[in-house]
C-alpha cells in the first residue's frame, strides 16, 4: 500500500527519488539506474534544467529534429521540430521540398494583438457603471506606467480597455476588457501585471466615486488574467501553383488530385469528427516547432481549437481552392509566440533553434510555426488522398517496433529487406520477427 509524504518538495533531489523508488517499484535500483541515466553529466546543465519546474527527478527527452528545404517568402529555411511522433519530420520534409520547386510558402502576419481581462461583480446601476468607466479610463494607463514603460520604448503597450457588460451571462458580471501589443514576447506577465493593477485602480477608484452607493463601491475582483485566444493575432501561410504542376510520381493526374484533395479539405469545413483529426495533423508541425522555440504549445493549442470552433462548430484550420486553374491551399491560424523572455534565453537547446532560425522576432517565428502546420497538413492529405496515411507512416514507425523487440542488426536487415515493397502493420512485423527467429536457417 502507497503512503502519503509530508513534505516531500523540501527533501533534496536524491532524497525525492529515493523515496519514490522504494515506494512504488518492485525492484528500487533499477528504477533509480534509469531515473540517473538520464541526468547530464554537466552539473550546471542539469542543474538549470532541475530548476524549470518544481520537484524534477529527471529529464524526459524529446527528439530534436530538423526539417530543411522549407523556401518561405522567397528563402530557404531549416526548421527545428521538437516531436515524438513518427513520420512527422519526415512528412514536413517531403512537404518543403515539394513546394520548393513550386513557388515556395507564402506566409504573412496579419495582425499581433492580444487580450487580457478583468473579471468582476458590480451589484448596482449599469449606466453609473459606465460613466464611471469613462471618467476614470485614462487612470488605467497612467496607472500603470512603470510597468509599460519598457514595453512602449519596443513600441507596444497597452492598445486599448473597454468595459464589457456579461449580465445576460451571469449575474452582475462584467469585464475590463483590455488589449495588448508585446512586440517580441509572448507577454504573459507584462499583461498579467498590468491586469492586476488594472484591478487594483478599478477598485480604489470606486472607493472614491461619490456617484456610487456604498454597495456599488465595493467591486469584487474575481481574477485578472490574459486570455490565450487571440482571434486578432493572427498569421497566413499558403502554397499555390498551376493545377498541372502538381504532378509528380504519386500523381499522375494533377486535375483529379487536386479535386480529390479540395474535397478531403471540404469534409474537414463541415465534419466535426474529422476536423479534429486533420487540424491534430496540422498541430503535429505545429506544436513541434512552438516546444523546439521554448514557447508554450498548450496555450497555442487551446487558442487554435478556439479558434477553430469560432463560427459554432468545430471545422478545419485549412482551406484549399481551384481558380483559373491555379490550385491554392492555405491556413490562417492564432498565434501568440514570443522569441525573448521565458526559456528563450535559459534553455540551450531553444537557443539553438532560434539561432537556426536566424534569430527571428515573434512575427517572423508566427511565420514559420504556421507554414510548418500547413506543410504538415499537405503532406498528410496527400498521402490520404493518393496511397493511403499508413503506407507511410507504418514505414516510419518500424524502427519504433524493432526496438520494441530488440531485434538484432541481422535482423533489422532482414526485416528492412523484406518489408520494403510489403505493407507495414505492427501485427505483420510482429509475426515476420517470430518468423525469423523460429527459423532454423536464421539459427544457423
Amino acid at each position: 500500500m502507497n503512503n502519503a509524504v509530508a513534505g516531500f518538495s523540501k527533501l533534496s533531489k536524491e532524497e525525492k527519488i529515493n523515496w519514490i523508488a522504494k515506494e512504488y517499484f518492485s525492484n528500487p535500483q533499477e528504477a533509480l539506474v534509469t531515473l540517473k541515466k538520464y541526468w547530464n553529466s554537466d552539473e550546471k546543465l542539469q542543474k538549470l534544467h532541475d530548476e524549470f519546474i518544481e520537484n524534477t527527478i529527471s529529464n524526459f527527452y524529446i527528439p530534436l529534429g530538423v526539417a530543411p528545404n522549407f523556401l518561405i517568402n522567397g528563402k530557404y529555411n531549416s526548421i527545428p521540430m521538437a516531436i515524438e511522433e513518427s513520420s512527422v519530420v519526415a512528412a514536413a520534409s517531403k512537404a518543403a521540398k515539394f513546394w520548393s520547386t513550386r513557388g515556395g510558402f507564402k506566409a504573412r502576419v496579419l495582425n499581433t494583438e492580444k487580450i487580457g481581462q478583468v473579471h468582476f461583480i458590480y451589484k448596482g446601476d449599469e449606466s453609473k457603471l459606465e460613466s464611471f468607466f469613462a471618467i476614470i479610463k485614462a487612470k488605467f494607463f497612467s496607472n500603470t506606467q512603470n510597468i509599460t514603460k519598457n514595453m512602449q520604448k519596443r513600441g507596444g503597450g497597452i492598445l486599448d480597455i473597454e468595459l464589457k457588460v456579461k449580465t445576460h451571462l451571469l449575474p452582475n458580471y462584467y469585464q475590463l476588457h483590455a488589449t495588448f501589443d508585446t512586440k517580441d514576447s509572448m507577454g504573459a506577465n507584462f499583461i498579467n501585471s498590468c491586469l492586476e493593477q488594472f484591478a487594483k485602480t478599478l477598485q480604489e477608484e470606486a472607493q472614491l466615486w461619490d456617484l456610487f452607493s456604498e454597495e456599488e463601491k465595493n467591486i469584487e475582483v474575481v481574477m485578472s488574467i490574459l486570455s490565450n485566444y487571440v482571434p486578432n493575432c493572427i498569421v497566413r501561410a499558403e502554397v499555390s501553383c498551376p493545377v498541372e504542376d502538381l504532378v509528380e510520381k504519386h500523381i499522375p493526374n494533377p486535375k483529379a488530385f487536386a479535386e480529390r484533395f479540395i474535397r478531403a479539405v471540404q469534409i474537414a469545413e463541415v465534419e466535426p469528427f474529422r476536423a479534429v483529426t486533420h487540424n491534430k495533423g496540422i498541430m503535429n508541425g505545429i506544436d513541434a516547432v512552438v516546444l523546439a522555440t521554448g514557447n508554450d504549445f498548450r496555450a497555442v493549442e487551446a487558442g487554435i481549437h478556439a479558434y477553430a470552433s469560432r463560427k459554432g462548430s468545430y471545422s478545419s484550420l485549412s482551406h484549399a481552392k481551384i481558380e483559373n486553374d491555379i490550385f491554392t491551399f492555405w491556413l490562417e491560424v492564432p498565434l501568440a509566440l514570443g522569441t525573448v523572455g521565458g526559456l528563450t534565453s535559459l534553455h540551450p537547446l531553444v537557443k539553438f533553434s532560434l539561432e537556426m532560425l536566424e534569430n527571428p522576432s515573434a512575427e517572423e517565428l508566427m511565420q514559420f510555426v504556421a507554414v510548418a502546420g500547413l506543410a504538415q497538413n499537405f503532406a498528410a492529405l496527400r498521402s490520404l488522398t493518393t496511397t493511403g496515411i499508413q503506407d507511410g507512416h507504418m514505414k516510419m514507425h518500424l524502427n519504433n517496433i524493432l526496438n520494441q523487440f530488440e531485434a538484432t542488426e541481422d535482423e533489422r536487415h532482414l526485416i528492412h529487406k523484406h518489408f520494403k515493397h510489403q505493407v507495414v502493420s505492427h501485427s505483420s512485423v510482429v509475426e515476420y520477427i517470430e518468423t525469423l527467429r523460429n527459423s532454423e536457417q536464421f539459427r544457423l
